[in-house]
């Protein structure tokens, strides 16, 4: 598949905005290796290359094993997740797959008993992010750095 756009280029407004919200994401509490699991867990649900490639890359970088990794799509029967990480990423599959699912309360509770409310609330804002992202990137559908030509 080729790139259709660069949106970077013809969008760069709305690239700042984003950029914008990924920096709030990168300065809150949230660990950096949790963080890159919500955003690798979002990407492969809506299916973006880009991000896949680009939040992997990014968890190995802050430590994270390939064994982990590998795991993410299959985190439920995975021994490797601890409380938190398990219900960080049921809330970001329930708010990702809004269309067939909602943030139950009992996902939500979840989640509130594993983080605090600003720990909380960087969560939402991480997930929404991503997801905006991933719809960017599959529309256009943005090509992995490691194979443009």
């Amino acid at each position: 598949m080729n790139e259709r756009m660069s949106l970077g280029a013809l969008a760069g407004p709305a690239y700042q905005a984003m950029a914008g919200l990924d920096g709030f994401v990168a300065r809150s509490t949230l660990p950096k290796p949790l963080l890159e699991l919500i955003r690798l867990r979002a990407s492969q649900i809506n299916g973006c290359v880009y991000c896949v490639d680009m939040h992997s890359s990014d968890a190995k970088a802050a430590g994270e094993s390939d064994t982990r990794l590998h795991a993410v799509a299959v985190w439920r029967e995975a021994p490797f997740f601890d409380e938190r990480e398990r219900a960080a990423v049921a809330f970001t599959e329930a708010a990702t797959r809004l269309s067939t699912h909602d943030v139950t309360d009992e996902i939500w509770e979840a989640a509130a008993g594993c983080f605090t409310e600003e720990e909380l609330a960087a969560l939402v804002v991480a997930v929404a992010t991503i997801n905006a992202w991933n719809r960017m990137g599959v529309a256009t559908r943005m090509t992995p750095e490691s194979h443009k030509a």
